[in-house]
Order: structure tokens, then sequence, then C-alpha cells
């Protein structure tokens, strides 16, 4: 089954494969007719002592020809082949990382950062070694055994019969292998998986390890996965030492013996041509030569197998988010949001362990409706289902009434701004960030974003401004600075609906005025659905949800929800104080 997908990714290359295979059966046959001319030589020259000048002349130029010929197709069937595959491992690659970027949330919150990246390098490299050195190499030594066959039966049919007792024998070896190294090689593979998973973690955990003193620990941890990497790598080593060179030697030896045997036992009544004995003597060589690079090429083989199972087990996941395509589909115009009866797990097998339970409440355009509760009240994970990272386990979402599983991705993402806790910018440059690659989004626009967040004098500061490099995650800038940045790219799409989830807890105090200053501004004409933490940041919203376990416990106005004196009282207490509460 898995050999059969992979081989599918060949369709679109049958011409150039065509050719390619073409290539290969006249190198092959170039290199096959060598020692008959050799035997030619010996026999027709050499032992009757006949040396026609004209007749020689004719036969070491068409034995050099023949060389220097298949060396020519040699080398362009091996660049085609390998043009094939670098393509096919090319698509390949694309295929999964399309598929990755479409998966459910769920996904990644159960699957290490680490072990999908194996996946998608390591696992796609050793599929591409399948089609680069192991397809190509098993076509070319196929024919050439073919051919070698052919040669073989030209000179002696009964001893070429012989000869093909071995063939069953090589196939029992290959299958026995086959067999047996594919359990370690999925060790293997596993292993590698985890020592990715555990050097990602390390390092973008570096400054938490260093700060917590915890190199001891890692370093401990890290050996452990290397120790058990390392054993499977021994037993893999083990028994390509015992099947692929030990084992063909050996039946190399048994058909040399069964050669000389019959030409040894044909001396004995009369003689035998020199040159049909070298003849099969070369032969068997060419012909063990192959079967030693497939064996060796079957190792790789079993490891591209094993890389393609877990490839085509992370493409067969179905786990994807909702992809709404078609051109009808509804459009976003007021922004209205419903959640009607909303329950939610984030683990789907899961019994009793919702993280929201019965969630209803409306935001109509232009207001903002703000969530606020205690850590794992289930805040985030409502901007999570609007944003349809997760699908919803009960009950319904509907913007403007419409379902959310009926809007296209298209419509969705860019109607809906999200502003995340974390801000995550991208290699490149500042203006790069903000505008990420929309087409609608203007380099006029862009500056006006940042204009509106008020980013605009911390940027004139560096030495590019707009087009200042990034690193990796914005690192040479401070948590507010790429928070505004990322604000600024929300406010850029110029979306119907904003989602803040937590979104000014990176800002300090100047800045997050200036911001709210903004977002009132903002507010006219769209729905904002805000998460806040601290509630001075919320205080004009038009509601506000009160969440515990997962559950609207309060709702109402700032004034409405004090004056009730329950846990948003209890919450704004702490961190105001009376005082506060009195003005």
């Amino acid at each position: 089954m898995v050999i059969r997908r992979l081989l599918n990714y060949l369709v679109p290359h049958k011409k150039a494969l065509t050719v390619a295979s073409f290539l290969l059966i006249l190198a092959t046959f170039s290199d096959v007719i060598g020692p008959v001319l050799v035997k030619i030589f010996l026999d027709q020259h050499l032992v009757p002592r006949s040396f026609n000048r004209g007749s020689l002349i004719i036969l070491a130029s068409s034995y050099l020809g023949l060389n220097i010929l298949s060396a020519v197709l040699q080398y362009r069937q091996l660049v085609s082949f390998n043009e094939i595959a670098l393509k096919i491992v090319q698509q390949l690659r694309i295929d999964v990382f399309s598929h990755v970027q479409h998966l459910e949330f769920r996904v990644f919150d159960k699957t290490p950062a680490g072990a999908l990246i194996s996946r998608i390098t390591n696992d796609t490299e050793a599929i591409k070694e399948l089609f680069v050195g192991v397809l190509a190499a098993f076509v070319q030594n196929v024919v050439f055994m073919l051919g070698v066959f052919v040669a073989m039966f030209y000179l002696d049919v009964r001893l070429a019969s012989f000869c093909l007792i071995l063939l069953p024998i090589i196939i029992i070896l290959m299958i026995s292998y086959r067999k047996v190294s594919t359990k370690v090689y999925r060790r293997l593979r596993k292993e590698l998986s985890y020592l990715n998973a555990k050097l990602n973690e390390s390092i973008q955990g570096m400054s938490i390890i260093q700060a917590m003193r915890q190199e001891k620990r890692f370093r401990q941890e890290f050996q452990t996965i290397n120790d058990n990497y390392y054993r499977e790598a021994m037993a893999n080593i083990r028994l390509e030492s015992l099947f692929v060179r030990p084992a063909v030697d050996l039946i190399y030896t048994l058909a040399l013996i069964i050669v000389l045997n019959y030409f040894g036992l044909q001396s004995l009544t009369g003689p035998i041509e020199i040159g049909v004995l070298y003849a099969f003597i070369n032969y068997l060589d060419r012909f063990f030569e192959p079967v030693n690079m497939m064996m060796q090429r079957l190792s790789q083989f079993q490891q591209s197998l094993v890389a393609a199972e877990r490839v085509f087990e992370l493409l067969d996941d179905h786990r994807i988010t909702s992809k709404v395509t078609a051109p009808d589909s509804p459009a976003i115009s007021q922004g209205k949001i419903e959640f009607k009866n909303v329950s939610f797990s984030y683990d789907s097998d899961a019994r009793g362990a919702m993280a929201l339970k019965s969630i209803s409440f409306t935001a109509y355009p232009g207001q903002t409706v703000a969530l606020v509760g205690h850590t794992g009240s289930g805040k985030s994970t409502i901007a999570n289902l609007l944003m349809r990272f997760y699908p919803v386990t009960h009950g319904e979402i509907l913007i403007d009434g419409i379902p959310l599983s009926r809007l296209s991705d298209q419509e969705l993402r860019s109607k809906v701004g999200l502003v995340a806790q974390d801000p995550f910018l991208f290699v490149g440059t500042i203006s790069s960030n903000v505008a990420l690659s929309r087409s609608e989004v203007k380099e006029t626009e862009v500056r006006d974003a940042v204009s509106f967040v008020q980013a605009e004098s911390f940027i004139g500061r560096l030495p590019q401004g707009l087009q200042e490099p990034m690193g990796e995650r914005g690192a040479t800038l401070s948590s507010g600075q790429r928070q505004l940045i990322c604000f600024a790219r929300t406010i850029a799409g110029n979306p119907k609906i904003l989602v803040l989830d937590e979104a000014t807890a990176n800002v300090d105090t100047e800045t997050e005025e200036a911001i709210q200053n903004a977002l009132r501004k903002m507010r006219q004409g769209r729905t904002t659905i805000a998460i806040a933490h601290r509630l001075s940041t919320i205080q004009d919203a038009d509601l506000i949800l009160v969440l515990h376990h997962g559950k609207i416990v309060e709702r109402g106005t700032h004034a409405e929800l004090l004056a009730q004196e329950g846990l948003y009282y209890k919450m704004f207490i702490l961190q105001h104080g009376s005082k506060d509460k009195e003005e």
C-alpha cells in the first residue's frame, strides 16, 4: 500500500521516466556486451594465435566505444532518475506542509513540534533516498542482472540454468531481511523523532533552563533519549552486518563453486573454451556486484518505507479544520456573534472534562463583549472556537446568523482579526510582518496601521524603520513592541470582528493607554471580543461575561457587576482595592 502510494507520485513524470528507462537499457546493453567481446578475443584470436590487425582494431574500437557509450548513457540516466526523484520529494514535502497547515489545533496540543518537524524534514529526506538512491539503483541493477542472464544463456544454456537456482535464494534473503528490519527501523525513526522533539523543546526553553539551573537534568534526559537511539542504531548495524555482505558473499562462493565444477567436469571429457570460462566468471562477478548493491540499498529502502508510513500517517490525519471554499459561501457583513449552548472538550474522547459548558451570549455589531475569569475558566477557549481553531463539541456558533461551519476560510480569516497574548513575528521586516503578504494591504495602509496603534515612535528610532530586519520571533524587540506590531497587523486587515486575547498583557501602562484610545475608535462599526486579566482595560465594555470552570456565572456592565458583589466584585477588589470601587 505504501509503495503503491509512493509510486503514484511517478505518474506526472511518465514521459521523463520512459526516457530515463530507455537510456538505462541502452547503458546496460553497452556494459553487458563488453565481456562477450573479450570472450571473442580470447577464443578467436589469443588461443589460436590469430592476430588479424583489421579484426583486432575493430574489436578494440568496439570495446572502447561501448565503454565510452556506457559511461555517457549511465551519466544521463543517473541525472534523469535523480531529477525525477527530487521533483517527487519536492511535491511530497509541499503536500505534507500544506496538510499540516490545516490540521486542528488539538493535533499540535498533543504532538511535540519537534516530532512534526522530524516527519516533514527527516522522514521526507529518507523518502528522497528511496527515489534518488534506491529506486533508480534497483531499476538499474535489475535491468543489469537480466542483461547478465541473457548473456550467460547466450554463452551456455545449461550452466546459465544452473545459475538460475541462485535467484530464489537471493529473493528469500531479501524478503527475510525486509521482514526482520522493518521493526528495527520503526523503532529507530521513532527514537529520532523523540530526539528532535527534545532538542526543539530545549532550544526554545533555553532561557528557562539556564535561569532555573536545569542544564544537568536536561542533559541527562537528552542522554537517555540519545542512548535509546544508539541502541536501535546498533541493532540496525548488526542486522545489516549479518544479512548484507556476508550472506551475499556466501551465495557468490556457492555460484563460483558451481561454475568451476561445471567447467572442471567438462575438461575431463574434452577441451573447454577459456573465453567462455572468463566470461562466466566475469558475469558472475558482475551479477553479484548489483546484488550486493541492492542488499545495501535494501537498508535504505526499509528506512524509506518506514519514513513513508510515518509521513502518510500524518497525511491521513483527518483532524483538519473546516475548509469551506465554495465561491457562493456567505459573507460577513455586520459582525453579529451568537454562541448558542456551546460546550467543548479539548479531548474528544474525554467524558466530563469539558472546557466550556452551555455557553450562550450575543455580541451585536459595534459592541465590545469582555470575557473575564480566573486562569482556566475558558476565556481563550471561546476565542479559539470563534476562530475555528477547534470544532465545537455541542451547540452552535453563528456570525450574522450564519453557522460558523458554512463560512469559507477566506471569509472568516479576513473578517475576524486576532491579537493573541503571545506576540509572534516572522523572519522578515516590520513592514512584511504587518502586511503578511496580503495583496489588499498596501504600504500606505501599513504606515496608517502603525500610526493608529502609536507604534511609529519606537519604529522611527530603529535604523531602517519599517524595513528593519526581524530575526526569529522578533527576538531583538521587547514584548510590548512585538505586541504593538501584531496589533498593527490586525488593524491593517480592517476586520469586521476583533478578537483580543489578553492583547495588552505585555504592553506598558503608557502604551496601553494609547492602545485603549485606538481601540475606542476601532470599535465603531466593529464587534470586539476582549479577553482581559486586568479589569481596568474593559470597564467600558458593553457586556462583561464572568466565567468560572467553563460556565458563565455572571453577566452585565461594569457597574452592574460591581453592584452584584459577586465573583467580578471580588476580582476587582483584589486588583484595585475598595477605594477604586468607591470612586
